[in-house]
């Protein structure tokens, strides 16, 4: 884990580099409990950032290309988890069908983060001199994501 400065004292960003290896999803939503833990935040909004995580990596994998790398971007009112990957095509939710073996992990994100998420370039952290994409998606520190009213395109 690396800890990075930041121009707003009130924010802490940390950065970790992912390596595409079927066990990294599985120490990624550790690292992300543990983190979440310790900054004292209520234990569904844990799991719920651990989920999200879990999905934003897989997608990358399955759908990206490497390097990878997941960011907590913590502040006095939010946390911010992206992943980072560096292929040029934007995620895209998949048509309904509740047979598919794929296809949900956008939906879970935007339900469970009440549609604080997106995908845009970005340079990587671990990387600087890289530009990827970041997949994104950000939490209140308190509260419930259904207390605000998110900013959506078309609206």
């Amino acid at each position: 884990m690396t800890l990075l400065r930041s121009a707003r004292r009130s924010r802490m960003q940390y950065a970790w580099p992912l390596v595409a290896d079927v066990r990294t999803v599985g120490r990624s939503r550790s690292v992300v409990r543990d983190e979440l833990t310790s900054l004292n935040l209520s234990d569904d909004l844990i799991d719920d950032a651990v989920l999200m995580v879990s999905e934003l990596i897989t997608n990358a994998f399955l759908y990206g290309d490497g390097p990878y790398e997941l960011a907590l971007h913590v502040d006095a009112r939010e946390i911010m988890f992206v992943v980072v990957d560096s292929s040029p095509l934007l995620p895209a939710p998949s048509p309904d069908d509740m047979s598919a073996e794929h296809g949900r992990g956008l939906r879970i994100v935007a339900r469970l983060s009440d549609g604080f998420y997106g995908c845009h370039p970005q340079r990587y952290i671990t990387h600087p001199d890289l530009v990827g994409k970041a997949t994104w998606f950000a939490l209140p520190r308190e509260g419930t994501p259904g207390n605000v009213v998110p900013i959506r395109s078309g609206t």
